[in-house]
């Protein structure tokens, strides 16, 4: 970490913030996720056979994954030794590309859609609109279900898409950013405890969860932050006292962090039962004692606090820069 690499990342932070995902690029270009994508699809075709038995398709995965990982560091040294040459306009491109592994402005707009497709569509509008974020199926889920699903993913999607690359940016540079993204996008392809992935998948997904475990904490102080500046400090205390009691609640052991300090910030219950492909998946309620139904209203101040809370990181990574610069 360097002060270089914090006004670098308070820079990709703020550009995210006001461009996102710009879709006239991405149609043209191939975004670098998607290359990702197809690099780990590749992978999955070449070595997860079904022939393999179940200890060689763990291996395979772990060394599928050591592969990528490989890869992705090499590329972030490169880049980051060819935008070093370049003087200037290295650092620009670098805060660029910087820009569009974080996910500040896209999540916001496509949790903004839910709400938007519920007043003016009504259920159908929501339930449309909440199938582009979530896996579970939209048609099994009535209004209050829907929000719930809106203000889950937002506070899931705020912990790994932007709290933890900015994390391992900020620590490791162009090198940490681009293994993170690369981790995180494996374990969403093969991370699944399907048949198909329990065993190819598994290094993927237990490297994921060691990844996000500092940014899944960090995340609640964060969410903490935004709740302040929406709510007040009742919502800030609520935040902190629920994600620290009921995360272990959650079966992901980093997703209950953020859920629980935005089910505490905004006074409702979040998870519980829902289906997924067909199959229920029965969990108890984060923040039980909140209020049952999540309303329109709790999606859009959800969001406020979302944003307030990405502000909060902008101004820690400035304070961070003011310590460095003092010492």
């Amino acid at each position: 970490m360097s002060i270089e690499i914090l006004l670098l990342l308070m820079a990709a932070l703020v550009l995210d913030r006001i461009v996102g995902d710009p879709d006239w690029l991405w149609r043209r270009l191939p975004h670098p996720v998607v290359l990702f994508g197809a690099l780990i699809g590749w992978c999955d075709r070449s070595f997860n056979r079904k022939s393999l038995g179940t200890d060689t398709l763990r291996i395979s995965g772990v060394v599928t994954i050591v592969g990528l990982l490989t890869a992705s560091l090499a590329a972030g040294f490169a880049l980051h030794r060819l935008f070093g040459a370049i003087g200037p306009l290295g650092l620009v491109l670098e805060i660029i590309l910087v820009a569009v592994f974080l996910a500040q402005k896209s999540l916001a707009d496509h949790v903004a859609r839910v709400a938007t497709g519920l007043r003016l569509g009504g259920l159908d509008g929501g339930r449309a609109a909440v199938a582009m974020i979530v896996g579970r199926d939209p048609q099994k889920l009535d209004e209050p279900a829907v929000c719930r699903a809106a203000i889950e993913s937002l506070a899931e999607n705020f912990s790994d898409g932007v709290v933890a690359p900015a994390f391992w940016y900020a620590l490791l540079g162009l090198p940490g950013l681009l293994a993170y993204k690369m981790l995180n996008t494996a374990d969403s392809m093969i991370g699944h405890k399907s048949p198909k992935y329990l065993h190819f998948g598994w290094a993927a997904a237990r490297l994921d969860d060691f990844a996000n475990l500092p940014a899944a904490r960090l995340s609640v102080l964060l969410i903490a932050a935004g709740a302040l500046f929406t709510n007040g400090r009742r919502a800030a205390w609520n935040a902190v006292d629920t994600g620290l009691r009921d995360h272990g609640l959650h079966r992901s052991p980093n997703s209950g962090w953020p859920e629980a300090a935005m089910a505490g910030a905004l006074d409702i219950r979040l998870a519980g039962p829902r289906i997924y492909s067909g199959d229920v998946v029965n969990e108890p309620m984060i923040n039980g004692a909140g209020r049952p139904g999540a309303t329109v209203g709790d999606v859009e101040t959800g969001i406020s606090i979302f944003n307030g809370a990405c502000t909060a990181l902008v101004a820690f990574l400035g304070l961070a820069a003011i310590v460095f610069c003092i010492v």
